[in-house]
């Protein structure tokens, strides 16, 4: 599997504490990376480089071979969706405008039809469709989190209409969410690596990052300290020397999952 996201030796300082130090990593086309560590560890502020958000003091990224630096913001915005941690809005936006941000200003030859159609595929994939009309104000937490799925969603569809290789970022993208909702994105992303678009997650949940990751990357202290399949890397003694506790190594079926049945009336 070829390399779509490469990044070496990268280092980043902010207010005199070393977040990144020396990471290194190359991300396969079509997989599914998870990036794991205590709090601290440097997870989102390498989400953050990778994608293009904060610039490294040291180091270089590379997305599909071109220098991460040198691609146009607007192109970028084509190969690249990035699901932060916490999305806050303070204007009365609908659940189905905030899916449309994704599309706004991407693509080629849609029409406004177009758009909508995607930004309202988005949210039913999201499971958030009979949401479109409500105030995303007024949504629970994980309600919103859903909706900016459902952005990135809308994001990846259009921009697919100009670049084939994608890259969806998510961080702690099930934060807020019931289990059902947890493994139903999860397995939405899984969906999309079926179809060549490449994720890297940040996860806390070490159960589910072990049942739904191809490869994962373990962080302490800014450092790289193991990468590869997650139950190699995922080992007793590893757990206890980075998290501080003794952990049986976590186990899962394997990915997707499939949803309960409904009970019966």
């Amino acid at each position: 599997m070829s390399a779509i996201l490469e990044a070496e030796n990268l280092s980043c300082i902010r207010g005199g504490r070393r977040l990144l130090d020396g990471v290194g990593l190359a991300v396969g086309e079509g997989s599914f990376t998870v990036v794991l560590g205590p709090n601290g560890a440097g997870k989102s502020t390498l989400l953050r480089v990778l994608c293009g958000e904060l610039s490294p003091d040291s180091g270089e990224v590379r997305l599909a071979g071109e220098r991460l630096s040198r691609i146009p913001p607007w192109r970028l915005a084509h190969r690249r969706a990035v699901m932060p941690q916490a999305s806050e809005l303070a204007f009365p936006f609908t659940a189905f405008e905030v899916a449309s941000l994704g599309v706004e200003g991407l693509g080629r030859g849609l029409s406004r039809a177009d758009r909508r159609r995607m930004a309202f595929d988005a949210l039913e994939r999201a499971d958030v469709g009979h949401l479109a009309e409500r105030d995303y104000r007024t949504l629970s937490g994980g309600e919103r989190q859903r909706v900016h799925f459902a952005r990135v969603l809308a994001q990846l569809m259009a921009g697919r209409t100009v670049e084939a290789r994608q890259v969806l970022f998510l961080d702690e993208p099930i934060a807020s969410l019931d289990l059902k909702h947890q493994l139903a994105l999860l397995d939405a992303a899984r969906g999309l690596c079926r179809d060549g678009v490449t994720v890297v997650a940040v996860l806390h949940d070490l159960q589910l990052a072990a049942g739904v990751a191809d490869r994962a990357v373990l962080l302490c202290g800014g450092r790289p300290v193991a990468q590869g399949r997650p139950e190699a890397v995922l080992t007793p003694a590893r757990l206890a020397a980075v998290f501080g506790v003794t952990l049986a190594t976590p186990r899962l079926p394997p990915h997707p999952w499939t949803p309960a049945p409904a009970p019966q009336a």
